[in-house]
């Protein structure tokens, strides 16, 4: 069986790729410099990019529980970005972990049998 990947796929997957290695340098950088700012805003872009493109990304026209994900991960976004510009790092720290957490998620749904990743990467 093989695999196409339609442009909503190909955005899709050009977003998440950068946002998974970005996501996981986030969590061991330091917290509050520069760098650390300008890397989570390309963060959130990518990862609302994702999110947003995700929902053009469907097996036979139907959305699935990874739709739901990405409702998950954009509520999480626009929180995180919300409770960090009032101050509570501790929330924004939770909501951006769990916006990970979501794309881990997401990941491992789009290895499943049949799908694009898996038909690609484990056949």
């Amino acid at each position: 069986m093989s695999a196409t990947l339609s442009l909503p796929a190909a955005i899709h997957l050009a977003a998440v790729v950068p946002a998974v290695g970005i996501g996981v340098w986030q969590l061991a950088a330091r917290k509050g410099t520069r760098p650390h700012k300008l890397l989570g805003w390309i963060w959130v872009l990518a990862m609302a990019v994702a999110a947003i493109s995700s929902f053009w990304v469907s097996k036979a026209g139907g959305f699935s529980v990874i739709h739901l994900l990405s409702v998950f991960v954009l509520f999480n976004l626009v929180s995180s970005i919300w409770y960090i510009r009032q101050g509570n790092v501790r929330a924004h720290k939770k909501f951006m972990v769990g916006t990970l957490i979501g794309l881990a998620g997401a990941g491992i749904g789009a290895l499943m049998p049949g799908r694009f990743l898996a038909i690609t990467f484990l056949s």
